[in-house]
């Protein structure tokens, strides 16, 4: 295993940008890619070395010279675009752990009943099964490969509260259905975790322990903002996109219980009314 502590954060996106102060405190030397020429001051600032677009051989030295490497850009139509471009001929041996980030869609509709750790996974939706399959591709790769499958992302500038702000909030309410959701503060304390218990395998699921409907949260949001809720609107009658209804699909409540047993793991926002009000009382 490499002694050098460096981390490849592919795909700089809101959870690498949340991860990388915590990794640059640990003492890590950072890069990490985007195909977004205008992150490159912003990942600067925060000690991270740019890779804009990398040609393929760039990218193959930026994953030699990494010990860590976390990954975020999700699988496209023609599975895992990183493993795709890289071929088959990477060495990973030196690796001391990869992170990968996917999506508890993989467990599919439980009809609102818990999902685990240990709950085979049945994606119904075409990007779950990409996720899965991505998953296992990067499995394939390296015995350090640690699959982190993420509940709603939500943290500062990308939350109920900001959606009831532009106007955009919605409550839409389908009976039965509830969803999990995970602040990004958390996901980044669970993944310095898991780098610090690199033999701990998982998979590790990240949800906050209050799974609730998409209007409550919602209403909350606009509570703490002081002005009256969006309407309430029937799913049934309610028009959506493609995309959007899709995610009303399924419903299932996501356990993390063995996760924070295994890492050491402690939520800092065990339910969204926390975590929203943090985010709140951060912005006055």
């Amino acid at each position: 295993m490499s002694h050098t502590r460096s981390a490849l954060l592919l795909g700089f996106g809101y959870v690498a940008k949340a991860t990388a102060p915590h990794l640059r405190a640990a003492g890590f030397q950072l890069a990490g890619t985007s195909r977004s020429i205008e992150k490159s001051n912003e990942m600067r600032a925060l000690g991270v070395t740019p890779l804009i677009d990398p040609a393929v051989d760039e990218l193959h030295e930026a994953m030699a010279a990494a010990s860590h490497i976390l990954v975020s850009v999700p699988p496209g139509g023609g599975g895992d675009p990183v493993l795709e471009a890289l071929g088959g001929d990477v060495d990973f041996s030196a690796l001391d752990w990869l992170g990968y980030l996917s999506t508890t869609g993989v467990y599919g509709d439980a009809q609102g009943g818990w999902v685990t750790e240990a709950t085979p996974p049945d994606p119904a939706e075409a990007r779950s099964m990409r996720r899965l399959e991505a998953e296992q591709a990067w499995q394939a790769r390296s015995d350090r490969t640690r699959i982190f499958r993420l509940s709603g992302i939500y943290g500062p500038g990308r939350s109920a509260l900001d959606r009831v702000t532009a106007g955009t909030a919605r409550r839409i309410v389908k009976p039965g259905q509830v969803f999990s959701r995970i602040h990004v503060d958390d996901i980044a304390a669970a993944l310095m975790a898991s780098i610090a218990r690199p033999d701990v395998a998982g998979p590790f699921n990240l949800a906050d322990e209050m799974p609730a409907p998409q209007a409550d949260v919602t209403a909350f949001a606009a509570e703490l903002l002081g002005v009256d809720p969006p309407p309430i609107e029937d799913f049934n009658s309610a028009g959506m996109s493609a995309m959007m209804r899709s995610f009303f699909s399924s419903s299932r409540r996501v356990s993390s219980e063995a996760t924070r047993a295994a890492l050491g793991w402690t939520l800092k926002y065990p339910d969204y009314r926390k975590g929203l009000q943090a985010i709140y009382d951060a912005s006055i």
